[in-house]
C-alpha cells in the first residue's frame, strides 16, 4: 500500500503534453487525496463517534451538527485542538465556521430553512452549472443544434446523476425551462433568412409566423416567443435525446 501511495505522489503531472515533477502535495483532482484523507481522518471519525456527535465527512470536508451556536463554538475549538495536537494537521480557518445548516454548503448541497428542511442545490453549484451551460450553448459557436444538444446531453446526464437528488423540484423545473429557452434562441440566431417559411415548416401558421419573422426583438426574447415555443416544444428536444433534470417531466 505504501509503494502504491508513493507511486501516486511521484508520478508527476502533465501540462501541455509534458510530464513535470511534483515537489509536494497530491495532484489536483486525483483519487489519492480522498484516500489519504480517509486514512488520516479515521481517528477523527472515532473521536466524534465517542463524543456522540452527529456528523458527516467526505475526504477532508466535515460537518458537525449541534443544537446551538454556543455548542458549535465549543465543539469547533475542541475539535480544532484535537486535529492539531493528535493528527498534526492544520484546520483551514477561512473555510470553517459555526452557522446554521441553511447558511452552509456540503458537497454542492445545502438545506432549505423550512420547518422540515429539504436538500437543495447550493447557490455556487447552480452558478457553475449555468456557466457551463452558457459555454455549451453560445449562439455564435457555429455548430448545428443537433451537435450542440449532443454535447449538452453528455454534461446534463452527469450533473443530473449527482444533483438529481435535490428535494426542491421547482429549481430543476426552472433550469429545464431555461435550457430549452437558450436552445430556441440559438435556433433563432442560426435562422438568418427565411424565418417565416421555416416557422411554417414547423407547423406555425398565419399571422403568428409572419409577426414573429418580422419582429425586431433579439434571439433571447424570440427564444421564448409563442411561435418558437410551438415550433420547438419540449418534445422536440426529447427527440434529440436531451434529458430533463426534473424526473417525471
Amino acid at each position: 500500500m505504501l509503494k502504491l501511495i508513493r507511486a501516486f505522489l511521484t508520478a508527476g503531472v502533465m501540462e501541455n503534453g509534458l510530464v513535470g515533477p511534483v515537489d509536494e502535495g497530491t495532484p489536483q483532482g486525483g483519487p489519492l487525496s480522498p484516500l489519504l484523507s480517509n486514512f488520516v481522518l479515521d481517528e477523527l471519525d472515532r473521536e466524534l463517534e465517542q463524543r456522540k456527535h452527529c456528523f458527516v465527512r467526505y475526504a477532508d470536508d466535515c460537518n458537525i451538527y449541534v443544537r446551538s451556536r454556543r455548542a458549535g463554538e465549543r465543539v469547533k475549538r475542541s475539535i480544532t485542538g484535537f486535529i492539531a495536537r493528535r493528527l498534526k494537521l492544520r484546520v483551514n480557518e477561512a473555510k470553517s465556521a459555526v452557522a446554521r445548516p441553511v447558511e452552509r454548503k456540503f458537497l454542492g448541497f445545502s438545506f432549505t430553512g423550512a420547518k422540515e428542511p429539504k436538500r437543495r442545490i447550493a447557490a455556487k453549484a447552480l452558478m457553475r452549472f449555468k456557466q457551463k451551460v452558457r459555454e455549451l450553448t453560445v449562439r455564435t459557436r457555429g455548430i448545428s443544434i443537433e451537435q450542440m444538444t449532443k454535447e449538452l446531453t453528455s454534461y446534463l446526464r452527469g450533473w443530473k446523476g449527482y444533483f438529481g437528488f435535490s428535494e426542491t423540484p421547482s429549481v430543476l423545473e426552472r433550469l429545464d425551462q431555461w435550457i430549452r429557452h437558450r436552445l430556441r434562441s440559438v435556433i433563432w440566431k442560426q435562422w438568418r433568412r427565411g424565418k417565416a417559411a421555416k416557422l411554417r415548416q414547423r407547423g406555425v401558421l398565419g399571422k403568428l409566423a409572419t409577426n414573429a419573422a418580422g419582429s425586431g426583438h433579439g434571439p433571447w426574447r424570440m427564444g421564448n416567443s409563442p411561435a418558437m415555443s410551438y415550433a420547438f416544444p419540449n418534445a422536440y428536444f426529447d427527440s434529440l435525446g436531451l434529458p430533463r433534470l426534473l424526473v417525471g417531466k
